[in-house]
């Protein structure tokens, strides 16, 4: 029996259905890359993007994650894990964030924030969780491909292929 149809063609059998997130268009994005880029105590944020070659047998899904920010403060940090910002980052040199008090589990929403720059952490966490939360991930592979860091800067964006296992 019948049950649904692709332009106008009768479907029949079981279809699997993706437990995909809803993707979002790039204006969605846009408003919340200006907040920070518009920042002049941020000097540039990136991330990770890429689909993995080997997922546990699980299937192999582009993602993008690992955000990070650099704030005038942080410009002799290198290592970027340690900029981290988003869901399995602890706090942020600069900016704190939300942790439990052994800093070695993930952040929560409901944890009180630590630090002195809620605004701007705010600000920036609602990024790294666009970036992370795969809405996006349609409009970010379109636009810088598949194993890719991306680096943004207000002055222009950068691409350099990402060597992961």
């Amino acid at each position: 029996m019948s049950h649904t149809s692709f332009l106008g063609i009768p479907v029949e059998g079981e279809i699997t259905r993706s437990d995909r997130v809803p993707q979002r268009p790039l204006s969605d994005l846009r408003p919340l890359l200006t907040a920070v880029l518009d920042d002049d105590a941020i000097v540039e944020f990136g991330w990770q993007q890429y689909t993995p070659y080997f997922n546990d047998g699980d299937t192999c899904e582009f993602d993008a994650h690992s955000f990070w920010v650099r704030t005038v403060s942080d410009a002799a940090r290198d290592d970027l894990h340690v900029l981290g910002v988003g869901k399995y980052c602890g706090l942020h040199p600069t900016l704190g964030g939300r942790c439990l008090p052994d800093h070695g589990t993930y952040p929560r929403a409901e944890l009180p924030y630590e630090g002195n720059e809620q605004e701007r952490y705010e600000r920036v966490r609602a990024l790294a969780d666009a970036v992370w939360d795969g809405e996006f991930d349609d409009v970010l592979l379109e636009a810088f491909g598949d194993h890719a860091t991306v680096t943004v800067r207000r002055t222009g964006i950068t691409v350099e292929y990402y060597e992961h296992e």
